[in-house]
């Protein structure tokens, strides 16, 4: 390859890995969050060609970090000068506030005793799951500007319109700066106020990663992988927190399957399909035991009753003898504490197995007619699959069309190709 292609290739693996770790670090010395996000785009800008004319650095997210953090420190200095040019017009508040350049690097240097995680990432997401947000505004901004998912992702990972998404983000970052919501970690007896955010901005991280919204690959490993290690970050930090072992565990038993969801051709394969023998058994045993203490320390919450159900899936010996009944069951306490269109989606697949897909035809279409998962691709798809074993091969044919339009990922696009090609050819 050229030096020209090296870099280009360099500098997007380096957007894809660490945008949220250059990011994190910006924030801290430029306090904003747009002005942060300008100055990391602006060093990503600038990598393509110095990285073209000097070659790739040897750490290039320490590279884009103090490219990133220099402009900001640069930005700072400029208003800091503006501000001292025209003091009338400068608020008190917003002059006690005024750090000189020297002051700014000492501060950012500095350890606060207070200052309790230790990931870049994983304090941005604390810092920006304020209160004073609401929580859609909350998952938005991080997934989009902590986690770097491009906003089309953020959209279809919440089922709203790329439209609505941009426009939930743009209010945030208005609201932060108007209500003056200060870029600082929140202090320790903070923490849990926030916790229900910072879970909910790491599952679907997660769940971004598992399957990607988009792109040619079922999976964005770097994402799955990310998530998986704040996990394990904040298990650490909040060790008695039953929701943070149950997030970590269900993260483990869902990602354990990473090796054996695609074949070797990179077809996707359903769950009857995959060789179990490829599942990863230490990470099943890890997440068995989080879910043992989990399930025997008391109530169980959303999260840890989601990984007693991949467990369940996990821990039959094949597809056929999984314990359908227990699993619904599962659900059913799932749907009283967490009532999401999503999860009562979900309980249809095992429903369909152990009381028979007409049944959970009916809680689908109920489903459809509710309205809130319209721009949900798994609806459409599940629904198609009920269809076909009640031998309503036009129907499902249809179902399927709906869902291959819905789908952004190429996999699972291929997948549900396949399967419509197949009603098709059936209904002539």
């Amino acid at each position: 390859m050229t030096a020209a292609t090296d870099a280009r290739q360099a500098v997007a693996d380096a957007h894809r890995r660490e945008w949220a770790f250059v990011l994190a670090a910006t924030v801290r010395v430029a306090r904003d969050l747009d002005l942060a996000e300008e100055c990391v785009q602006e060093a990503y800008a600038a990598a393509v060609s110095a990285w073209e004319r000097d070659g790739v650095p040897g750490n290039p997210a320490a590279w884009l970090t103090t490219a990133a953090k220099r402009r900001a420190m640069d930005a700072v200095r400029r208003e800091r000068t503006f501000r001292s040019k025209l003091p009338l017009l400068v608020e008190p508040e917003e002059a006690v506030d005024e750090l000189a350049l020297d002051e700014l690097e000492d501060q950012e240097q500095a350890v606060d005793p207070e200052d309790v995680v230790p990931d870049e990432r994983l304090r941005l997401i604390f810092t920006c799951c304020h209160p004073a947000l609401a929580q859609e505004a909350q998952l938005a901004l991080t997934l989009r500007l902590v986690c770097g998912l491009p906003t089309p992702d953020v959209a279809r990972a919440l089922l709203v319109s790329e439209q609505t998404m941009a426009a939930r983000i743009t209010r945030a970052k208005k609201k932060i700066s108007a209500a003056r919501i200060p870029y600082r970690l929140p202090r320790r007896a903070e923490l849990p106020d926030r916790l229900a955010a910072v879970l909910g901005v790491l599952h679907l991280l997660f769940t971004a990663g598992h399957t990607a919204p988009s792109g040619p690959t079922l999976m964005r490993t770097d994402l799955a992988d990310r998530a998986l290690h704040l996990a394990r970050t904040l298990r650490d930090l909040m060790p008695d927190e039953p929701e943070v072992r149950g997030l970590l565990a269900l993260f483990l038993v869902t990602d354990a399957r990473r090796a054996a969801r695609t074949g070797a051709d990179g077809r996707l394969l359903r769950l009857e399909e995959q060789d179990r023998s490829l599942w990863d058994r230490n990470a099943l045993a890890e997440a068995h035991e989080l879910i043992v203490a989990g399930l025997r320390g008391g109530r169980a919450g959303r999260y840890l009753l989601q990984a007693a159900i991949a467990s369940l899936y996990a821990e039959a010996p094949t597809y056929e003898e999984t314990d359908w009944p227990q699993i619904v069951a599962l659900y059913d306490r799932l749907l009283s504490l967490w009532p999401s269109p999503v999860v009562a989606l979900n309980r249809t697949v095992p429903v369909s197995v152990a009381h028979g897909p007409a049944i959970a035809l009916a809680q689908v279409e109920a489903l459809e007619q509710d309205g809130r998962l319209a721009r949900y691709q798994y609806l459409p798809a599940i629904k198609a699959d009920l269809l076909q074993r009640l031998g309503r091969t036009g129907e499902a044919a249809a179902a399927y069309r709906q869902a291959v339009e819905l789908t952004g990922n190429e996999a699972e696009r291929t997948f549900l190709i396949g399967r419509l090609a197949d009603q098709e050819t059936r209904a002539t």
